[in-house]
């Protein structure tokens, strides 16, 4: 899998990639099935889970440490988004999140619940919104204007980006085995 664009420094080449991620499904659907998704790769990971297959790549587990951290960021920007008049948006560093947070020493089950709770309380929030909610943007640091309904979009390509990830550590950590 060839790497993201910098969210970064190239946030727009980052915003379509994860676009054509979902296509043209349904967000709601791709982020509604993810968390099985994870329950039977973090099986499947076995003792795997914690290998990392270079130094400067992220283990499956710090990869879901990663969607559990994005998924805290965008429950309070969606509220951010819905409550406020074109609130800024800050941006964060993922990859200091997973390091000082220590992903890689989290218990799988606690993370995959922080995940699926907050999963469900986002796509609660989604069905109870409105089109007027939906359309409302927001100011992201690095990215610029972004509504609701672009950021959960967006979010359902990172699910599936990141699902892929885990996919092709495991095969590239087994390879070498």
């Amino acid at each position: 899998m060839a790497p993201a664009p910098d969210p970064i420094a190239e946030a727009a080449a980052y915003q379509r990639l994860l676009l054509s991620l979902l296509g043209d499904d349904d967000p709601i659907n791709v982020q509604d099935a993810t968390p099985a998704k994870l329950h039977a790769l973090l099986e499947e990971a076995g003792p795997d889970l914690r290998r990392r297959p270079a130094p400067k790549e992220w283990s499956v587990l710090e990869l879901l440490g990663h969607m559990v951290d994005a998924e805290m960021v965008m429950s309070a920007r969606y509220r951010w988004t819905i409550s406020q008049d074109k609130p800024p948006l800050p941006g964060y560093d993922q990859d200091l999140w997973v390091n000082r947070l220590r992903h890689n020493e989290d218990e799988p089950d606690v993370l995959l619940g922080t995940f699926a709770a907050l999963r469900g309380a986002n796509l609660g929030l989604w069905q109870r919104s409105s089109a007027v909610h939906r359309e409302r943007v927001a100011m992201h640091a690095e990215r610029g204007p972004e509504s609701y309904d672009l950021m959960f979009r967006m979010l359902a390509g990172h699910d599936r980006f990141h699902l892929n990830q885990m996919r092709e550590t495991l095969q590239q950590l087994r390879a070498v085995s």
